[in-house]
């Protein structure tokens, strides 16, 4: 299993998550901010459980990229 977690708040909008994970992530038309799809937001972080492990890769890179580290990447 897949763990991704977004602390949205802090979210910059560079869309570098969107490049490298446009499964995963969605620039917000509202805000400019990064929105994770199909998560669930507790206390200002969306998660996000996937079965899919083809996923982890791309978003590895994400969370490599984003400059103000706020993706967090689990597998399980």
């Amino acid at each position: 299993m897949v763990i991704i977690t977004l602390q949205r708040a802090k979210c910059i909008g560079c869309n570098y998550c969107v490049e490298l994970a446009p499964t995963q992530f969605q620039m917000s038309k509202k805000d400019g901010k990064s929105v994770l799809l199909h998560s669930k937001e507790k206390k200002g972080f969306f998660t996000l459980k996937s079965r899919d492990e083809t996923i982890f890769d791309q978003s590895v890179k994400a969370k490599e990229a984003c400059p103000v580290k706020i993706i967090e990447v689990k597998q399980t």
